[in-house]
């Protein structure tokens, strides 16, 4: 059902197989004993088949009326719980676009449309299902959702889908950091960066998302500061579709370097504190901001700030400093960034040239270690034999 059924019939690999019934999560899981019951506001059963885990979700009607004890919602619209049953025609509307709202049926191999999925999918265009306005507020990560899907089928957002997007785009100041630390990811780490970016730009969406950025990006009359970012996004999409390794540290750090690197001169120049200070201070200050929009967590936001301040090490060139650095585990991650930023001009080609050659010529950790998030392993110590009594 839903995105199974949608990529395969856009000729692409499905991610997974999900399962529609009229069952209830109850009943599948009395049938299944190698399965579990999941979800609160969504009761859902995951089914184990070998190293597979197939989701099972129950038929379910569009929200109730007041008085349905079966669901509960917040001040702001958005569905807290909600587990009412339906039949299939019922589950199908429910959904957010109509190419998510497709079906298989197995008794008779069709496919099952009743939003007009199948169309859409002909039109190569992205439609909600009902009342955009309406479904935007019920669930403003809705709007991510449309600039992902756009971005990562190469589809146009229906106008009508798209006119309430811009307006209703603060909405998203009330969702969870933690929540939208889970669709950074979905929008960032998929293959589809770039594009998704310049979606949230085109929709208003981006600000409140990296509102350090937006800031800084104000300014850019010659456009340098946006090409810093895209390239990095470009980069980031090449490296998924090689099936190399990725991480949210380094894409963080493009993101808040222009705004650290702007708010650390500030702080060298109003507090005397010296460059490597500011850059530690400025850091700490401008992530705490970051992660009050988009929680992202301390094992990707600590490496992201110590790259940060890993800049100032490039300009140290004494042979004792160089060695120790190129064994730094993030000198990889440090040195992308430093690469990048030739894009603002804030990096002589002569200068990244130098540390390009220097690379060649002695050891450093293996490429992208510190970029993919990797820790070197360690040197086991050899223990010493135990003194034994005679």
């Amino acid at each position: 059902m839903g995105g199974s059924v949608r990529d395969l019939l856009l000729a692409r690999h499905p991610k997974d197989f999900d399962v529609a019934t009229s069952a209830t999560p109850e009943q599948v899981h009395a049938l299944f004993k190698n399965s579990r019951l999941i979800g609160r506001r969504f009761r859902l059963v995951h089914v184990r088949f070998g190293r597979e885990i197939i989701e099972v979700a129950t038929f379910r009607a569009p929200s109730g009326s007041d008085e349905d004890d079966h669901k509960v919602a917040e001040e702001s619209g958005r569905v807290l719980r909600d587990n009412v049953w339906g039949s299939l025609e019922d589950d199908a509307l429910r959904r957010d676009f109509t190419i998510n709202s497709l079906y298989y049926g197995i008794s008779d191999f069709a496919i099952r449309d009743y939003a007009g999925g199948v169309a859409d999918i002909e039109a190569r265009q992205l439609r909600l299902i009902g009342d955009p306005e309406q479904r935007y507020r019920e669930d403003p990560v809705r709007m991510l959702r449309a600039a992902r899907f756009a971005a990562k089928l190469d589809f146009d957002i229906e106008p009508a889908t798209a006119e309430p997007i811009s307006r209703l785009a603060n909405l998203l100041d009330n969702i969870p950091p933690a929540r939208l630390f889970d669709e950074f990811g979905k929008l960032f780490q998929s293959g589809h960066a770039f594009k998704s970016w310049q979606q949230l730009q085109k929709y208003d969406l981006a600000h409140h998302l990296f509102p350090l950025t937006a800031m800084w990006l104000n300014n850019d009359p010659d456009g340098r500061r946006q090409g810093f970012i895209e390239q990095a996004l470009q980069s980031t999409d090449e490296r998924v579709a090689a099936d190399k390794p990725i991480t949210p540290m380094f894409l963080f750090a493009v993101l808040l370097w222009g705004p650290v690197s702007g708010r650390a001169r500030q702080l060298m120049d109003d507090e005397a504190m010296s460059g490597v200070q500011a850059l530690v201070a400025a850091g700490a200050e401008l992530t705490a901001m970051q992660c009050a929009k988009i929680a992202v967590p301390k094992r990707f936001s600590m490496p992201m700030r110590e790259i940060l301040q890993m800049q100032p090490r490039f300009e140290q060139r004494t042979a004792k400093r160089v060695q120790s650095f190129l064994g730094h585990r993030r000198f990889r991650a440090a040195y992308d960034l430093y690469a990048l930023r030739t894009k603002l001009g804030e990096v002589p080609d002569e200068d990244l040239a130098w540390w390009t050659d220097i690379q060649k010529d002695r050891p450093v950790a293996s490429d992208h270690d510190a970029h993919a998030g990797h820790k070197a392993p360690r040197r086991r110590r050899r223990s010493k034999p135990r003194k034994t009594k005679d």
